[in-house]
């Protein structure tokens, strides 16, 4: 059984990972003009969103089976959920510099 702890730390990895990866490609592709690292970046935007929805999902169904630790699924939860407005923007930043 996972602590509050655990599941927050757990969120924020993937957080940190999902948004270094993402300014990786975006900046990498504003320095370098290199078309593959906006290509890495639409897929990696495409990709990291379902693999983002799906845990977030699936933190949440944890949370309703185990009610002792919901307030640190949804707290995790709205951690991830922060990620869709840096992925729009990201996106825009993206689309604009093409």
């Amino acid at each position: 059984m996972m602590k509050d702890k655990d599941i927050i730390n757990m969120g924020k990895v993937i957080f940190g990972f999902s948004l270094l990866l993402g300014s990786i490609c975006l900046f990498g592709y504003m320095f370098t003009k290199n078309e593959d690292f906006a290509d890495v970046g639409f897929m990696l935007l495409v990709l990291g969103s379902v693999v983002n929805i799906m845990v977030v999902f699936g933190l949440l169904v944890y949370g309703f089976c185990n009610t002792a630790i919901m307030e640190a699924c949804v707290y995790t939860a709205i951690i991830l959920l922060t990620l869709i407005p840096i992925g729009i923007l990201y996106a825009i930043i993206g689309f604009n510099i093409l």
